[in-house]
């Protein structure tokens, strides 16, 4: 008879924004006249760039001649966008990052869930708690745990965020295969100093080890001292692969792209301890199984590093950071302690209480939404993420209804 992968049913409950759906939709359900405002998950709100709308329409244009028609296009990215990326987002920052370095996708979720299959089952995982649940989902999925127990999965070395350390997880003694980070981080909102990736970068040589750096939020930091991309680090392209997104930095949550980098000197080791570049690996995994994102989408992401694309999403980012800087001085008038907010649009908000109570108070008594700390993990437990992605007129009112609730 035909069996089912066993390791899917070692997942907790339900996913994160399937739980917090559901709960939200059964409370509209029974309540339609009190209209909810939503500040939990990270979708955005504002319209495309004016520059990737134009640039939308006219490669739309373009496929409906015979002379300009695109079929399938290269799975890794059309070598127009890949270069832009290559110039904009790293040479600008002294990265050395070639563009046949650089696939082009329909989402760092994607990415970021898929890369775990070029790697052993028998990795060490290394994953930081609070952490954006798709990362332990999918190994998971892939058989590298054991069973969850006590809120966790067997077979992680969880490196905990919390506020004694300001939500940035030090390098363990302990060594580790597969390391995952993300700066600004989803859910805190926290950034990483140069000197605390530099120590990253220096245990994952140490240990042979591969960092997975999801860096989908870097268009929102404003500190100059904080890196961008991991790459900044020397000796990065050695021991890393980076993610990133259009969807925060442009507004394309619901066009869809984003891009992985993967230099060619990041290794990892067969079973007979031969180095095998995982640039190789990736680019079979991804040719195999991804057919390339739309044309008409590429150019529009295309669009961002014109000079009107570049002053457009700065001012779609820095809308969103106003939010967020509302958002964080309401809560500390409150009397809460946060963190994130200034150079990422969440803010993680210390409640000192149960995670899904605090959910449900504001759901139930303010009808907003936000995302309880404990669905990323044993450390998010006591806080909530609010998001910054909603119109300004949505989040003054949405601190209206919680300060009014909270001062009850």
């Amino acid at each position: 008879m035909i069996r089912i992968n066993e390791n899917y049913r070692k997942l907790q409950a339900s996913y994160l924004f399937a739980d917090i759906a559901r709960r939200v939709n059964a409370y509209t359900a029974a309540n339609p006249d009190k209209p909810v405002i939503r500040l939990g998950i990270g979708d955005v709100t504002e319209p495309l760039p004016a520059a990737c709308v134009a640039a939308l329409h006219a490669a739309t244009d373009e496929m409906a001649a015979r002379s300009t028609f695109k079929g399938y296009g290269p799975e890794q990215g059309y070598g127009f966008l890949r270069e832009l990326v290559a110039q904009h987002d790293y040479a600008a920052r002294g990265c050395d990052i070639a563009p046949d370095e650089i696939f082009i996708s329909d989402g760092a979720k994607c990415d970021c869930g898929n890369i775990q299959e070029i790697f052993s089952t028998e990795a060490r995982l290394a994953i930081p708690d609070p952490v954006y649940p798709v990362y332990v989902d999918t190994n998971v999925m892939a058989g590298r745990t054991g069973p969850a127990a006590d809120g966790r999965y067997g077979g992680v070395m969880y490196l905990d965020s919390t506020p004694a350390n300001g939500y940035v997880p030090s390098v363990p003694t302990a060594p580790a295969d597969l390391i995952y980070l993300c700066f600004p981080n989803n859910p805190t909102g926290a950034v990483a100093t140069r000197e605390q990736l530099k120590a990253w970068v220096a245990y994952a040589k140490r240990n042979q080890a591969v960092i997975l750096f999801d860096s989908a939020y870097e268009a929102f930091i404003r500190d100059p001292a904080i890196p961008h991309s991991i790459y900044e680090i020397e000796g990065a392209r050695d021991v890393a692969i980076e993610f990133r997104s259009f969807s925060k930095t442009a507004g394309f949550t619901g066009v869809r792209c984003a891009y992985t980098v993967v230099p060619k000197t990041v290794m990892a080791y067969a079973a007979d301890g031969s180095p095998q570049p995982l640039h190789a690996l990736w680019n079979r995994r991804h040719t195999t199984k991804f057919n390339g994102v739309a044309y008409p989408i590429q150019k529009a992401a295309a669009a961002v590093y014109t000079p009107e694309g570049q002053a457009q999403t700065k001012a779609l980012t820095e809308f969103y950071l106003g939010n967020a800087k509302l958002i964080r001085e309401a809560v500390q008038q409150l009397g809460f302690t946060c963190i994130g907010g200034d150079n990422a649009p969440y803010i993680w908000v210390n409640t000192g209480r149960d995670s899904w109570e605090f959910f449900d108070l504001l759901l139930n008594q303010a009808q907003v939404v936000c995302t309880p700390g404990a669905g990323f993990g044993k450390c998010g437990e006591g806080h909530v993420r609010i998001s910054a992605f909603n119109s300004r007129a949505n989040v003054e009112q949405a601190l209206q209804r919680i300060a009014a609730t909270l001062k009850l």
